[in-house]
């Protein structure tokens, strides 16, 4: 019988903004961490990956915020493999806060990599489907984000701490080099609503900078992250 994980916790004061909300890297981390640990529990984790020269790679996380956590609440984190076919696996996740209401619901989309080939691999040769829980917390479909204009262009630096255990940029950080690069007034007047991410290409801790092309629409800022040429996400936000 494939179950959900879940997990509480309380917000804390470092984990916030000026305003007391969860700032984006933690909101993204928090995320990763719940999937994390599930994945070890049904035997695809990190040990896993590391007995077999595999390892996962994310597509995409769309991001629904219904109310952004704040300090001191307690939370409660879940975390789902939704569906998978034969190359992609569905994780889903919602966050409710201490009386039970719907905080953040979100869906990423996964694929099992050969590290050596960098190719992907059949998951029915690594992922039982009997680990489904057929409902999803946020059912969008997974779709090529449209290309824009950008009217300006932010410079990040790659820094020491930006670098995870698996030795490139962690997914968590292209949130923030898309919610800063809006610009101090915009991020200043505005809350954070929806972040959807569709990840392209990882990017090597050893490049010293990355562009973030932005455009700002209303409500919606869109965002390309490259090393010169090279394209390694797009990222559209959602703010009120």
């Amino acid at each position: 019988m494939a179950d959900k994980l879940f997990e509480k916790r309380v917000l804390q004061a470092y984990q916030c903004d000026r305003y007391g909300n969860v700032r984006p890297l933690i909101l993204m981390n928090e995320l990763q961490s719940i999937a994390d640990r599930h994945a070890e529990i049904l035997g695809c984790g990190r040990t896993y990956c590391l007995e077999n020269n595999v390892g996962w790679v994310v597509t995409h996380y769309i991001v629904d915020i219904v109310e952004l956590p704040v300090e001191g609440e307690e939370l409660t984190f879940s975390t789902w493999p939704s569906c998978q076919d034969a190359l992609r696996a569905t994780r889903d996740f919602e966050i409710h806060g201490a009386d039970g209401r719907l905080m953040v619901r979100a869906t990423s989309q996964w694929i099992l990599i050969d590290l050596t080939r960098r190719r992907p691999l059949p998951l029915a040769n690594h992922l039982s489907p009997d680990v489904v829980v057929p409902q999803r917390a946020y059912g969008c479909a997974f779709e090529k984000f449209p290309d824009f204009e950008s009217n300006k262009t932010h410079i990040m630096k790659c820094r020491f701490d930006d670098i995870d255990v698996n030795q490139h940029i962690n997914n968590a950080v292209y949130a923030v080099w898309a919610t800063e690069s809006v610009g101090y007034k915009y991020r200043n007047e505005h809350k954070l609503k929806a972040i959807r991410l569709n990840y392209k290409k990882e990017i090597s801790p050893d490049n010293p900078q990355v562009f973030v092309d932005t455009t700002i629409d209303g409500l919606v800022s869109y965002h390309k992250i490259r090393t010169d040429a090279t394209e390694h996400a797009i990222v559209v936000c959602n703010w009120e």
